[in-house]
């Protein structure tokens, strides 16, 4: 896979309210609810449902939506393949942190236990 400089500025660069309603949609689609996607992106952040809604409204981007973020200390238990990338080889920080997202986003909607997904 093609892990150039240019992917990371374009992953940095990209709004995260222009995923949320793909991830939203992904998950809805095979039977979860909303609300356990936020506790998944909760538990990578440490964001809460007020302050999801205000970054989607602000229109951050990924590189300030993981600035601000405070990463859960077990997020590196996060492994596997996403997008075509093993996760735990990346790296870019922000393009993993992103891709954990992902990954955690994938997990739910393929119905894996939310305890699993957690890595609690």
């Amino acid at each position: 896979m093609n892990n150039t400089s240019h992917h990371d500025e374009r992953i940095a660069k990209m709004i995260f309210a222009s995923v949320y309603p793909h991830y939203v949609a992904k998950v809805e689609k095979k039977g979860r609810t909303k609300s356990e996607l936020h506790q998944v992106i909760e538990w990578l952040t440490g964001y809460n449902d007020v302050k999801i809604q205000a970054l989607i409204e602000e229109k951050v981007t990924f590189e300030k939506f993981f600035q601000n973020a405070t990463l859960h200390p077990n997020a590196h238990l996060i492994t596997g393949v996403i997008c075509g990338y093993r996760i735990e080889e990346i790296e870019n920080t922000l393009t993993q942190q992103v891709r954990y997202l992902d990954k955690l986003v994938d997990e739910l909607a393929k119905g894996k236990a939310i305890e699993k997904i957690l890595r609690s």
